[in-house]
């Protein structure tokens, strides 16, 4: 078929990254949720990123593959870590007032940003076969999203939540661009390592008052639960799943899988106890699918 080919193994290994990648991120709405009122967002996201330097940083001393080598010019890691601080610190601020469905809609939008992130700074231009496929998902999403009610997505009203969440998804969208241009050839455990270290100093360094504010140890046992679950899966996990990714796909095509999302904290609410969906709702998946498997084949450019 014009336009399509066989994927090659690395590409293959790139979707099912960010297969992987929308699973995680939708766990961080639905439990991030569950805590939103119960600490500062700023001490959340700056213990997250601690409790995952510590960790893969303790990893990778034991196993001899902590080495200074990987971090030539250092300053790069900055921009990176920063972008995801501005993510995190966001979503969490966010999910104050936001439910977790409002705002997988806003992330919905991070394809589209990153699209036209990719090219303002590459000058790379997707061709219309992919646009139609990110426009066949963003239905599919939007559909599960409002399930199946036209009217409840015409009367869509932003509040400051979701307006605030649109913010953190671009800057999401602009590390998925970055990241291949930051990066000097260093494995993806090494750069994961200095995105969190970096995350760490930058908001020790901004927000320190507020970090010492907080009374850690009343803070109950579901935080520290959620914030595990944070650090390991939705930290270093998705960090590294979107770094492997994004140095195997076009932007674009990474974001994608955000259209997933929505699709799994539908699903994940439905478990905590928020309802099932009806056969109407999960008709969203079908689009969903459809431009997944669309992007999935497409033949790249150049």
């Amino acid at each position: 078929m014009p336009g399509f080919a066989p994927v090659a193994p690395g590409r293959v290994v790139g979707h099912l990254a960010m297969l992987l990648f929308s699973l995680l991120v939708a766990g961080s709405f639905s439990f991030g949720k569950l805590i939103a009122g119960d600490i500062d967002p700023v001490a959340l996201t700056a213990a997250r990123f601690t409790m995952a330097a510590l960790l893969l940083g303790g990893a990778l001393a034991l196993t001899g593959r902590l080495k200074l080598a990987h971090y030539r010019q250092p300053w790069r890691f900055l921009p990176l870590g920063g972008m995801f601080v501005i993510y995190f610190v966001l979503m969490f601020e966010a999910l104050k007032t936001a439910t977790p469905i409002s705002t997988a809609t806003v992330f919905t939008a991070m394809p589209l940003m990153a699209g036209l992130m990719d090219l303002a700074v590459s000058g790379r231009s997707q061709r219309p076969a992919v646009w139609l496929a990110l426009a066949v998902g963003g239905f599919g999403a939007l559909w599960v999203i409002f399930r199946g009610d036209i009217g409840a997505l015409l009367a869509l009203d932003l509040g400051r939540g979701e307006m605030l969440f649109a913010i953190g998804t671009a800057a999401h969208a602009a590390y998925a661009v970055m990241v291949p241009r930051l990066r000097r050839g260093e494995p993806v455990y090494a750069t994961t390592l200095g995105l969190v270290i970096s995350g760490a100093l930058l908001l020790a360094i901004l927000f320190w008052p507020r970090l010492a504010a907080t009374d850690w140890s009343a803070l109950p046992l579901l935080v520290w639960g959620v914030m595990a679950y944070l650090a390991i899966f939705a930290s270093l996990g998705t960090f590294s799943l979107v770094t492997v990714a994004a140095m195997r796909l076009p932007s674009a095509k990474v974001t994608a899988y955000t259209y997933l999302t929505p699709f799994w904290v539908v699903m994940l609410e439905s478990l905590m106890g928020n309802g099932w969906p009806g056969l109407l709702v999960l008709m969203g998946g079908v689009p969903i699918l459809a431009a997944l498997l669309m992007l999935f084949l497409l033949r790249e450019r150049g």
